[in-house]
């Protein structure tokens, strides 16, 4: 019998060269920098996506966005839960929004590791633009047309004075891709919110975001993705095992 053939690492090596004008002497010189980055392409990273807490403004179904609101009591509670499942695993990295309903759930799971919880803006909330601060109720009022294309065709909204899910997608893919490979062989969490997580799940299961509500993420929901020769593998989505004791009726309204 032919024995397995094992599989192997393979070195990809990107170089990058900057040039520079620098004056001295009375002279201009040319310098030239090369920088030699290696990757591990065969090494497998395993990256925990969790969205923050409940806040307040979770509850009461008010659009938040680049608002820093932070966690209420139900919110570091589901933390502390969050800390609890995360107890037996060997986390090595957190990484998060930098907004405090985020950074306050990550530090909940770095709680008790000798890990510093690194902000990363590439995960911060999608901008809402004029809808962060008002309750769902009077954007619908105020904004019909769009709030049912929202609904209806969210990959074509861009939101008055805010962004839209192609450009938010495109800073936290790339997030994503530099974490899974500045982490060869690790295990990392990255902390982020409800429309973030949404639309790297879509990236990472290669559909678009008219997928985008097809997708659920409840608060402090836990998702997992498994990077190995430069693609995504999703292995868990939208974990709330460890609510139990928190939520125990179960699912809960995706706002």
């Amino acid at each position: 019998m032919q024995g397995r053939k094992k599989d192997s690492l393979r070195v990809s090596v990107k170089v990058r060269k900057r040039e520079k004008e620098i004056f001295f002497g009375g002279m201009f010189y040319l310098t030239r920098t090369l920088t030699l980055t290696l990757f591990l392409d065969g090494a497998m990273t395993r990256i925990y996506l969790v969205r923050h807490g409940t806040t307040e403004w979770n509850r009461e179904e008010i659009f938040r966005g680049r608002v820093d609101c932070p966690l209420d009591e139900t919110g570091r509670a589901e933390a502390r839960a969050l800390d609890a499942y995360f107890h037996d695993l060997r986390v090595q990295e957190v990484y998060t929004s930098p907004l405090a309903r985020a950074a306050q759930t990550a530090e909940a799971i770095a709680a008790g590791r000798a890990i510093r919880v690194r902000l990363d803006p590439a995960f911060i909330d999608l901008d809402f633009g004029e809808w962060e601060g008002h309750p769902l109720k009077e954007v619908r009022e105020k904004y019909p047309d769009l709030y049912r294309a929202w609904r209806e065709r969210p990959q074509e909204v861009t939101f008055p004075g805010g962004e839209n899910l192609d450009r938010a997608r495109a800073r936290a893919e790339e997030g994503l891709l530099r974490v899974a490979r500045e982490n060869p062989e690790r295990t990392v969490v990255i902390v982020s919110h409800r429309v973030i997580a949404k639309i790297l799940i879509c990236a990472a299961l290669g559909l678009d975001n008219s997928h985008f509500w097809q997708i659920k993420q409840d608060p402090t929901a836990i998702n997992c993705l498994e990077f190995a020769r430069g693609k995504f593998i999703v292995s868990l989505l939208n974990d709330t095992c460890h609510l139990k004791s928190i939520h125990p009726s179960g699912g809960r309204r995706d706002f």
